[in-house]
């Protein structure tokens, strides 16, 4: 079967093209691709509401072209909903919204894998809900090397009262969630990271930088905190990544971090560990935290 028309809370969405496969090494098709993000949409959701998207597309699978997908394509459904911006520089663009199952099923008909979210709501757009920590190694890295980043990052924050949740980047990083209460503008909360992600970086100067040159970076970890910035976006939780093994940005409890892989977490996997262990991320949706007394002691202004 390559064409099928699936009606979904009354919305009928068309799907074509199913057996086309999207990742060679395993066979996985873009059947599995539906399949997954239906499976997994219920924990997704929260996750996506009310924040504007980008979509990495990939039509012809993860060994062939790709492009991003900032502005609603002009095939999109009515029923959608989307999100006028204009940047500094006066450029608009329309972005698009998850509400429903429909609309997760219809984008990933369109062989969009990787979804990112902004770091803000459409509510308090300039006003970011969490502070990402991107932990992305080099060619000479391992992953023990990546724990070894997290751990400290962990130390630190934990000493300053903080709370922190992270996830796999789906890829060989990993990605360390704040969440805030979101009166915080991203200038403050990009100089908050840019503070700690310094400290790691003095702690373990052979093991981090904070050099955004790939050539200048060395077999160190690159300690991300530029992406907290208005308009950039983040691997969301559970999303799709173009990896030869269909791999998952998936969370993890911090007790974990030493026994896990990665490579563990597919789109065959994460639909049973979530049946079993429900959404470790969702505190990243309620546990708000307060920065006040860490930016006066950082030097931000508040």
């Amino acid at each position: 079967m390559t064409e099928a028309t699936l009606d979904i809370v009354g919305r009928e969405v068309s799907l074509s093209n199913l057996d086309r496969i999207l990742w060679p090494e395993p066979g996985y098709t873009k059947k599995d691709l539906i399949a997954y993000y239906s499976a997994v949409f219920p924990y997704m959701a929260p996750h996506l509401a009310r924040r504007p998207l980008v979509f990495t597309r990939y039509p012809g699978g993860i060994n062939s072209n790709s492009f991003y997908q900032k502005n609603a394509p002009a095939n999109l459904p009515e029923w959608f909903q989307t999100y006028a911006w204009t940047d500094n520089s006066g450029k608009s663009k329309n972005y698009v919204l998850v509400n429903t199952a429909a609309d997760l099923v219809w984008l990933a008909n369109q062989a969009c894998l990787e979804i990112h979210p902004w770091m803000s709501q459409i509510d308090s757009i300039e006003y970011p809900d969490f502070i990402v920590f991107d932990l992305d190694p080099s060619e000479d890295n391992t992953f023990t090397d990546v724990v070894t980043i997290a751990k400290l990052l962990k130390q630190l924050l934990d000493e300053l009262g903080l709370r922190t949740y992270p996830k796999t980047s789906g890829s060989l990083g990993l990605h360390i969630y704040l969440p805030v209460v979101n009166r915080y503008s991203y200038d403050q909360v990009r100089k908050f990271g840019h503070a700690i992600a310094a400290m790691i970086c003095k702690i373990l100067p052979d093991n981090a930088t904070i050099e955004r040159s790939v050539r200048s970076r060395g077999p160190r970890i690159y300690v991300d905190y530029l992406q907290n910035g208005l308009g950039k976006t983040v691997c969301a939780p559970y999303s799709v990544r173009p990896r030869p093994q269909a791999t998952v940005s998936a969370p993890f409890a911090w007790q974990e971090l030493d026994s896990i892989a990665p490579i563990q977490f597919t789109i065959k996997t994460m639909p049973g560990l979530l049946a079993r262990r429900g959404d470790l991320f969702s505190e990243v949706l309620s546990d708000r935290q307060e920065l006040e007394p860490t930016l006066k002691m950082l030097g931000i202004s508040i």
